[in-house]
């Protein structure tokens, strides 16, 4: 099948080789990938400030850009759920778009919710000898349903041992524009997830958006802990934490 992979603005920007752990995945699933050079933001920052029209701009660009395909996966929650679940009512005004963004909506799935579900990968490529914990980033959580996927996806990887913390499924505090606007908020949110990361004695905690990652990585080295690592599920099930996986002839 062919698979659009939608590799998200901050992915793209801070953290690379989870898109190329993505299409690692998919890949070992048997997809044939193409990544759309000319995709940029999915326009959530914008949706949720409420510049409506700025953000119709870019679902309008995500949907040239993206229509072809029969099927987008992106490895992120919030811009799944951006696309899957915001887009219909964001363009309920424009009936000579509606149908073409419903249909995009309907064929748009997070990465570990496609792969288990879609596709039904038996095998991962990665291992990983240690224990971690695993984070429900919210807007996959509650606009998606993802919370059994990663921790099927997981139980695959050799090695590796998951040790449920406490409050898994509580917001880290990131939340976009929130912690930006009520940093004091998101932090105390933040150094509670922290410290029940921390309790929980694993390794790593693995998540599956790059927003809480970053949100939480930045918390845990404040407070001092510079051994805990902070992966995205991606990198795990791939195995590229250390180096991306690169086929060239991906790009479409």
């Amino acid at each position: 099948m062919r698979v659009g992979l939608f590799v998200t603005c901050l992915i793209d920007l801070m953290r690379p080789r989870i898109g190329f752990a993505a299409l690692r995945l998919l890949e070992a699933a048997g997809c044939e990938v193409v990544v759309p050079a000319t995709q940029t933001c999915c326009g959530q920052p914008g949706y949720n400030a409420g510049a409506r029209g700025a953000a119709q701009a870019l679902a309008r660009k995500v949907l040239d850009e993206f229509d072809a395909f029969e099927y987008v996966v992106v490895p992120s929650g919030s811009c799944a759920g951006m696309i899957r679940t915001h887009y219909p009512e964001l363009l309920a005004d424009q009936p000579a778009e509606l149908a073409r963004v419903q249909r995009l909506a309907s064929r748009t799935y997070e990465l570990t919710d496609f792969l288990l579900n879609v596709v039904k990968l038996e095998k991962v490529p990665g291992a990983y000898n240690g224990t971690v914990t695993y984070h429900d980033s919210c807007s996959g959580l509650r606009e998606l349903d993802i919370k059994a996927q990663p921790r099927a996806l997981l139980a695959k990887v050799a090695g590796l041992k998951l040790k449920e913390m406490n409050e898994a499924e509580t917001c880290c505090g990131f939340g976009g524009t929130f912690a930006l606007k009520f940093g004091e908020i998101s932090a105390h949110i933040a150094e509670r997830k922290c410290g029940n990361i921390s309790a929980s004695g694993a390794d790593a905690v693995v998540l599956g958006d790059l927003g809480c990652m970053l949100n939480i990585e930045g918390r845990l080295r404040r407070r001092g802990d510079m051994s805990t690592k902070v992966l995205h599920v991606a990198e795990v099930l791939a195995g590229v934490e250390e180096r991306p996986h690169i086929n060239a002839n991906t790009r479409g």
